[in-house]
């Protein structure tokens, strides 16, 4: 058979180049040893998921840590599942949690010469590999039908065999020359099929950069390499694009062990070195006892927008993913609390071997530090960012005032106090805690322990001396005075040596005034709360207060 005249009947394309003018076209990156070329290719479909994320904070820490380049590239070899700014939604969901690419799809960057970084941009560079693999006598055209196809997988089902294209099931393997133009002239469709050397009797030791030696069998498969759109398919251009784009480092979920066997002929066959591969593990979840993946169907916590809409920290969220990704990091991170995650050394061989398990409540606690170290200014950019995204009006209208909503955080974030406060988790709770300091979203329930009268009497006199100008000890003065006029013990030592001769102690008037205030008996300090709601809000509320 004449298969360079095959080669060019199968693949008439005029402007192929010859396929060694693509290694000068996209030469060895000049990268110092042992700088890691990673990537991120996912498909254009919209949606991006924590398993992505780990993925990608994986890529960019391995790349990162050792001097390397983090790129995009998008595998939109499949159109029907595209979908319109999908790629604009990958890059904003991982820089807002802090991942970045040195260059890529949709980046504007000095490095972008590897490119085009979309697959269905690069047709030519696999129609011409496709074509060579022809002539070499290692690819050819195969004419089966949807139906023909189906009807051996069934046939392999029925005798418990491996499902595929391989031996004697693959039907256009042997096709004769004449059999071969006889189906072109007839204008039948075709796809190009690899033509495998490999025999699953043979065995090899494949070294993944996380799961450590694993044993490989080789490929029998013929697989698609080209469809019949002239497109190829994820296995061969994946090959031909981590080779041009000089990729060192492939980092996938372990669902792609079962395609190893055929990524490792491609890349033989194609004459490439092959990139190192790890093979990260599930992210798992307890459920009912019992462990499992986490499903895009059963568990919102796996779609990012989850964390985005919750208003997680995204920094918490990094770093949670952190300690899943090297079992060593909390340690680090406890020794080092004021160091970036960035300066911790990220190895890809203290990766998990096995499944990591999701904790949502130990996310929890992570956010709970990462926001209780923040200044005001900090936590006021958080929170107005994610009151901007998926805050109410009213929400909206409150941040506005930045310098009145900083004075509040200062207050209930223990800022310049003695203790920091350490139970805030996540944005859509902090801003619920600002409520009782806005008139329209002041909800009271004025939920007193004494009667109307000792109630009223307490409000009436502390509005007689209420001075804003008052700092924390002469307020406090003023409220035992009030409490001493009423009945109260004002001082605590006099009420725990003769309880029955009062009412109650200054603890007990403190709070009238408290729930008067704030609507609720906890609260911070409440000078300062008065000091910064104002003298005219404050008198009103405590005059609202009085039991009718």
């Amino acid at each position: 058979m004449n298969l360079q005249k095959l080669a060019d009947t199968l693949i008439p394309d005029k402007d192929l180049l010859p396929i060694e003018r693509y290694e000068e076209l996209y030469p060895p990156r000049r990268t110092e040893k042992g700088a890691e070329v990673t990537r991120l290719a996912p498909s254009p479909t919209g949606f991006i998921h924590l398993g992505n994320l780990y993925s990608a904070l994986a890529d960019e820490r391995a790349a990162h840590t050792t001097g390397g380049i983090f790129y995009l590239r998008i595998e939109d070899t499949d159109e029907k599942r595209k979908v319109d700014g999908a790629v604009e939604s990958v890059i904003r969901s991982l820089k807002y949690f802090g991942v970045n690419f040195d260059e890529g799809a949709e980046i504007q960057s000095p490095l972008n010469n590897y490119g085009p970084y979309y697959q269905r941009q690069r047709a030519g560079i696999y129609r011409a590999f496709a074509k060579d693999l022809i002539a070499r006598g290692l690819a050819y055209p195969c004419f089966c039908t949807e139906e023909e196809l189906d009807k051996v997988r069934e046939e392999q089902t029925a005798e418990k065999l491996i499902t595929g294209y391989y031996g004697k099931y693959a039907k256009c393997r042997n096709l004769t020359e004449e059999q071969i133009y006889a189906n072109l002239a007839v204008g039948k469709p075709f796809v190009i099929r690899l033509k495998s050397q490999g025999d699953t009797a043979n065995k090899m030791t494949f070294r993944d950069r996380i799961k450590g030696d694993i044993t490989v069998t080789e490929n029998d498969q013929d697989v698609v390499i080209l469809k019949s759109d002239g497109i190829p398919t994820y296995h061969f251009a994946h090959a031909i694009d981590d080779h041009f784009m000089r990729t060192t480092l492939v980092i996938r979920g372990e669902e792609w062990l079962s395609s190893l066997p055929i990524h490792i002929e491609l890349f033989k066959v194609l004459g490439f070195e092959m990139p190192a591969y790890g093979h990260t593990c599930s992210l798992m979840k307890v459920d009912g006892g019992t462990k499992r993946k986490l499903s895009k169907r059963k568990d919102p916590e796996l779609s990012l927008d989850y964390y985005r809409k919750e208003g997680y920290y995204p920094l918490a969220v990094v770093k949670y993913l952190m300690t899943l990704l090297n079992s060593n990091f909390e340690e680090w991170s406890r020794k080092n609390p004021l160091l970036s995650y960035e300066q911790f050394p990220f190895s890809i061989s203290k990766m998990g071997r096995s499944g990591a398990l999701f904790d949502i409540e130990k996310l929890n606690d992570i956010s709970k530090n990462e926001l209780s170290l923040l200044s005001a200014q900090q936590m006021y950019d958080f929170l107005n960012g994610w009151v901007q995204e998926f805050g109410t009006e009213t929400d909206r209208a409150h941040f506005a005032d930045r310098a009145y909503v900083e004075r509040i955080l200062t207050l209930i974030m223990g800022i310049g106090g003695k203790k920091r406060r350490k139970d805030i988790e996540r944005a859509a709770t902090a801003v619920k805690m600002l409520d009782y300091f806005f008139d329209d979203t002041f909800a009271p329930e004025y939920s007193y322990r004494f009667d109307r009268d000792t109630v009223n009497s307490v409000l009436e006199a502390y509005c007689g001396v209420y001075d804003p100008e008052d700092d924390n000890q002469a307020w406090f003065a003023k409220v035992k005075s009030v409490a001493a006029s009423a009945g109260f013990a004002a001082e605590m030592s006099e009420y725990k040596a003769n309880p029955e001769n009062f009412r109650g102690s200054v603890a007990d008037v403190a709070e009238i005034l408290r729930i008067a205030v704030t609507g609720s008996p906890n609260s911070p300090d409440l000078c300062t709360i008065m000091s910064i709601i104002g003298k005219d809000r404050t008198l009103t509320r405590l005059r609202v207060a009085m039991i009718k």
